[in-house]
C-alpha cells in the first residue's frame, strides 16, 4: 500500500467516525512548539529568536575572523 492510498483510507476512517482527518492539526503543534521554545529562551534569558540562524553561522565561517581578511 503506498503512502497516498494509506492516507486516503485513514481519512475515510476518520470522516466515517466524524473525526477530523490525519494532518488537520500539524501546523497548529508546530507553532505551539516554536513558542515553547521561545518561552523557555526568555525565561533562561537567552534570545528568543535568531539563535538557530546566528549558530548556524558561526558554523559555517568559525569563531574568528576568516584568514585574510
Amino acid at each position: 500500500m503506498s503512502i497516498t492510498q494509506q492516507y486516503l483510507l485513514d481519512a475515510y476512517r476518520a470522516r466515517s467516525h466524524g473525526e477530523p482527518a490525519p494532518g488537520t492539526y500539524d501546523w497548529q503543534v508546530a507553532r505551539e512548539l516554536r513558542d515553547r521554545r521561545r518561552f523557555r529562551a526568555v525565561v533562561a534569558e537567552r534570545p528568543a529568536h535568531g539563535r538557530t540562524r546566528e549558530a548556524l553561522g558561526r558554523w559555517l565561517h568559525g569563531w574568528g575572523p576568516r584568514p585574510g581578511r
